[in-house]
């Protein structure tokens, strides 16, 4: 497989935990190295005002997802930006080379985030649930962690940023479970008791 089509998984994949971390780092990469060249028209991301831009979005990204409550209701209006997020970054590192058919690296990478977009606002209320909140900024620091460091990664050595990201996310279906059969626990208990009144 291209190194481009591994780099743009990798970047598509975390855009599914957010949305602006893996552009803004792209977008560095761009301006600053040597690694990743990004075309007309992608090469916006790299100006002075799209790293601005993309600076400004992911504070207030950062800042929303650690807000119990606030966060779910971010998690539904990224439904649509996160996997157009990874769209955009899967078309941007193919296009360089014309690695690939650009409807194809859209859907792939609208996939790859949308995927992992859905497994997260999936989690988030049971975690919600579970902890009464206080686990909602823990994950999402853990969440923005991963992102960062596939999203470096998946620059650097992009077949490493796959093993990762599948790595983090066999790990976090791991904590799911656990944390969905702790809250199974915890309403089978009370279930009899209600019947009883």
């Amino acid at each position: 497989m291209d190194n481009a089509i591994l780099t743009g998984l990798g970047l598509a994949f975390p855009a599914g935990l957010n949305a602006y971390l893996p552009l803004l780092i792209l977008a560095l990469a761009d301006r600053f190295s040597g690694r990743v060249t990004l075309d007309r028209p992608y090469d916006i991301l790299s100006s002075g005002w799209g790293i601005a831009v993309l600076v400004v979005l992911l504070t207030v990204e950062i800042v929303v997802d650690k807000i119990p409550g606030i966060d779910h209701a971010n998690d539904l209006v990224q439904s649509a930006i996160r996997p157009a997020s990874g769209a955009v970054m899967m078309m941007s590192v193919t296009h360089y080379k014309n690695d690939m058919n650009p409807v194809i690296a859209m859907l792939i990478g609208l996939f790859a985030a949308g995927a992992v977009h859905a497994v997260k606002a999936t989690a988030r209320p049971a975690i919600t649930i579970t902890t009464g909140g206080v686990g909602n900024p823990v994950v999402s620091i853990v969440e923005d962690a991963v992102a960062a460091l596939t999203s470096i990664t998946a620059i650097l050595v992009p077949i490493l940023a796959l093993i990762l990201f599948f790595l983090s996310g066999a790990f976090l279906l791991w904590l799911m479970r656990r944390i969905g059969r702790f809250v199974a626990a915890l309403i089978r208990p009370s279930q009899p008791n209600n019947l009883r009144r």
